[in-house]
């Protein structure tokens, strides 16, 4: 498959954040023309100077793209055998409970079925499985929480080639995430589903995956690094989003979950520049069938990571959760779990590309 080699340069912020330059093989994209529905097509690294960045940027890997074969409508029936209308699967709230009240979350991010995605898509289903419930075991001990191991899938993926739609972003085959979803949840994983959407914005592309998100172990993730303008291309510039389209996405999906009484669903942002979401202060974090985390997504040095880290939580929303992402190849040095939760305030989402 033929792809397009793209790497990242770094520049300098608003928030004094050091930054350091991504490895130049890091991501690649595959025009939407190649998309395969077996085969990952290579994401979009999105560095490069630009007028409106905080923070250091961060490698993303290649892109898989995959064309829907199958409708994402919810199904119409309730089905007691139905793993989307059951909440039998361990390690999910009970009534009343949030989603991270007690519990915290490890993470695998990628994609089924390439490595150069990310850590998720080394290694096949049932070692993915494997992989993640042992590095979830790591911090344990370090934590009276729970730790819940857990999986971001990534959904939809930045493309170089518009597409047949126009909104440069491939997304994944349902039927590719589907079997994914249902095996975690009859193995305690919890599941993210991120969106890189292009130039669509994130509730358009979101309900498209409606039927997915249905699923009591699914939570959703919005990369607003992937977030285009109608004129903008990948890597041209980093994305942006307004807070009021976050904050619209997230009332969607509080809504399903209350219409369908599922328990507490967690949303992650993706986050690292302050510029990457204007006015976080209109994104509303006290709605009770959604929890909201801000993950700081930045790559390289540690001093680099901890001044984007400060730098993002200066004018947060009240009530905000906090992640941290590990890059097995790209931190200088990358942490251990001990010094990952020795972090103010500790992580209670740590997630591995």
């Amino acid at each position: 498959m033929a792809t397009a080699l793209l790497a990242s340069c770094s520049s300098d912020d608003d928030t004094g954040a050091e930054h350091t330059p991504a490895p130049s093989a890091s991501r690649t994209l595959t025009p939407e023309t190649e998309r395969s529905p077996q085969k990952a097509a290579p994401q979009a690294e999105a560095g490069g100077e630009t007028d409106h960045g905080n923070g250091t940027a961060e490698p993303q890997p290649d892109e898989q793209t995959t064309e829907p074969e199958e409708s994402s409508e919810a199904p119409t029936e309730r089905s007691t055998t139905d793993p989307s209308r059951t909440r039998t699967a361990p390690n999910l709230p009970e009534d009343g409970e949030g989603v991270l009240d007690g519990r915290r979350m490890v993470a695998l991010y990628g994609v089924p079925g390439t490595s150069s995605l990310g850590a998720l898509g080394e290694q096949p289903l049932g070692q993915a499985i494997e992989r993640v419930k042992g590095l979830a075991k790591r911090y344990e001990p370090l934590t009276d929480d729970d730790v819940v191991p857990t999986f971001e899938l990534i959904a939809s993926v930045a493309s170089t080639s518009a597409g047949a739609d126009g909104d440069f972003s491939s997304e994944i085959s349902p039927s590719t995430l589907r079997p994914w979803i249902e095996r975690a949840a009859k193995e305690g994983v919890y599941v993210v589903l991120d969106l890189q959407p292009g130039r669509t914005d994130f509730l358009t592309q979101a309900k498209r995956f409606e039927a997915l998100l249905r699923y009591p172990n699914v939570g959703l993730a919005l990369d607003p690094e992937w977030r285009l303008g109608p004129r903008e291309r990948h890597l041209e510039q980093i994305g942006s989003v307004h807070g009021k389209e976050v904050d619209a996405t997230i009332g969607w999906l509080a809504e399903l979950t209350r219409r369908e009484e599922l328990p507490e669903k967690l949303v992650v942002l993706h986050q690292f520049r302050t510029s990457m979401i204007a006015d976080r202060r209109s994104v509303r974090t006290d709605r009770d069938a959604v929890t909201v985390l801000i993950h700081a997504d930045g790559q390289g040095t540690q001093p680099a990571k901890r001044g984007t880290w400060k730098a993002l939580h200066e004018g947060a929303p009240k009530g905000v959760r906090w992640g941290w992402k590990n890059f097995i190849d790209e931190d200088h040095p990358m942490l251990t779990p001990q010094q990952t939760y020795r972090i103010t305030p500790r992580p209670d989402f740590v997630s591995y590309q």
